[in-house]
């Protein structure tokens, strides 16, 4: 039962993500805007970048409330890690801002603040993952499913 409702605990962080990060950019993308997100994902090179900037809010999003409900919650969360991955390497640079805080890497400061902070992108991919890799648990839609199987 606690590990039910640790699994949970994990998942309702999909809520803030869905909520505080993915339905802005998805509210922006659906009236017409979000021009500097789009920008954002042109930057990062990938084709289309008006089709992966739907793609990634919508994994924000929609990914987000799926686990906090516990639905398709392995693949969700997967799609909503996955989006975490790129933020927090790609948009953020992870990667180069443990370098330079182990001095194997040196860049201006001005480049530093440009690639924001990646703690809550890799905070998100953390829960993310765990909650790909240990399932949704007793209480969740899922679960409800299953045991009506």
């Amino acid at each position: 039962m606690t590990q039910d409702l640790g699994r949970l605990a994990l998942r309702l962080s999909g809520l803030l993500m869905a909520f505080g990060h993915g339905w802005g950019k998805v509210a922006d993308l659906a009236a017409g805007g979000g021009d500097r997100f789009v920008e954002g994902v042109a930057g990062l090179g990938f084709p289309w970048p008006l089709a992966f900037a739907w793609a990634a809010a919508l994994a924000e999003c929609a990914g987000g409330l799926l686990v906090a409900l516990g639905l398709a919650t392995r693949v969700a969360a997967g799609f909503a890690g996955f989006t975490m991955l790129v933020a927090g390497f790609l948009v953020h640079h992870a990667h180069d801002h443990l370098l330079v805080s182990l001095g194997l890497l040196q860049v201006e400061e001005k480049t530093r603040q440009s690639w924001g902070n990646p703690e809550m992108a890799l905070l998100y991919l953390l829960v993310f993952a765990s909650v790909a890799l240990v399932g949704p648990g007793r209480y969740s839609i899922d679960a409800r499913i299953a045991r009506r199987r």
